[in-house]
């Protein structure tokens, strides 16, 4: 009987279970979503925190947010960038960490579930009327700072780029995720 490599046991393996398996990308999802809330909640726990313990008066937050408009963008936007990538980097690597091969291909899956709830979310949204915005009534999700009635070049970029950050983000997770496993052959198979 010939010694088996662990190349060859790892070919063997990734054969039979590689790819993309839509099952752990849909938990994967899961992950991305909840992590994105908890973030969310945190971090306007953490404002409101912040905004009592300094006992500022509301009207006059709102007048200081206008005339700051274009550093709370900013701010906004870097914070909702490091939201969609700290929390699809935790969906990849569930994904790539249950489904052992293919780690890139697990974080794209995951993405691809997001997309794919989104638009059916969307679909249903324009077909069952307002009153049934899922998304909308979500106070705790993440919103990309868009007016529904009202597309215009910077919020369609914006859109953009966080799908990118989001898909990248799943990719960096499930290639950590599948190294994990790569760790374990190696050290149970030798070499």
């Amino acid at each position: 009987m010939a010694d088996t490599t662990r190349d060859e046991v790892l070919e063997r393996e990734k054969a039979r279970y590689g790819g993309m398996r839509f099952g752990s990308a849909f938990f994967g999802w899961l992950t991305a979503t909840g992590t994105a809330v908890i973030l969310t909640a945190v971090l306007a726990a953490t404002g409101t925190a912040v905004g009592l313990g300094s006992e500022v008066n509301p009207n006059e937050a709102a007048e200081a947010v206008s005339e700051n408009a274009g550093t709370v963008g900013v701010v906004g936007a870097i914070v909702l960038a490091v939201i969609l990538l700290v929390a699809y980097f935790c969906g990849g690597y569930v994904a790539g960490r249950m489904a052992r091969f293919d780690g890139v291909k697990q974080g794209v899956a995951v993405w691809l579930w997001a997309l794919i709830i989104a638009v059916v979310l969307a679909i249903l949204t324009a077909v069952a009327g307002a009153q049934f915005n899922i998304l909308g009534t979500l106070n705790s999700f993440p919103r990309i700072p868009i007016n529904e009635g009202e597309l215009t070049a910077g919020s369609i970029i914006t859109v953009i780029v966080a799908a990118v950050i989001a898909l990248a983000g799943a990719i960096l997770g499930g290639a950590a995720g599948m190294r994990y496993h790569r760790r374990v052959d190696k050290a149970g198979l030798g070499r």
